[in-house]
């Protein structure tokens, strides 16, 4: 799962995906309604892949976050985090990461979230099945070497 190409624009709804880069721009397209805009260099823009999640021990990684609520919830997420209360998202991001700094991270956070999650997920543009292939290559590997 590349995060990378998958953008959040400050004040604008939604993710972005990047299309192309120009000279103080890029061009994004929203993944909500699949319109294409320019972003400019004043736009600020936050890569999923750079946004970690406070825990009580190290940060979290979102796409870790996002493997977890897809162990646990799947492929659709059971309530709404639009019309949940702090506590209901409190709970639920709890079952998801039980370590996560609960001074640090707040329910509007929660619900981001999880309301990405379930954006990219209904747009097919999360594959938690690419991840263990390469994983379980990697552990293959060091064994090999060991035994040699």
């Amino acid at each position: 799962m590349d995060l990378s190409k998958v953008v959040s624009i400050s004040g604008k709804p939604g993710l972005y995906l990047i299309k192309s880069q120009a000279i103080g721009r890029i061009i994004v397209e929203s993944v909500i309604d699949g319109k294409c805009m320019p972003a400019f260099a004043h736009d600020r823009m936050s890569s999923l892949e750079e946004i970690s999640i406070f825990s009580v021990d190290e940060d979290r990684p979102l796409k870790e976050v996002f493997k977890s609520i897809h162990e646990k919830m799947g492929d659709h997420i059971d309530f709404d985090p639009k019309k949940a209360s702090n506590d209901q998202l409190r709970a639920k991001f709890l079952e998801v990461m039980p370590d996560y700094d609960q001074d640090a991270v707040y329910p509007s956070d929660m619900k981001k979230v999880f309301q990405w999650y379930q954006m990219l997920m209904d747009k097919n543009l999360l594959d938690f099945t690419e991840e263990a292939e390469p994983e379980a290559e990697a552990s293959e590997t060091p064994t090999e070497e060991k035994e040699n």
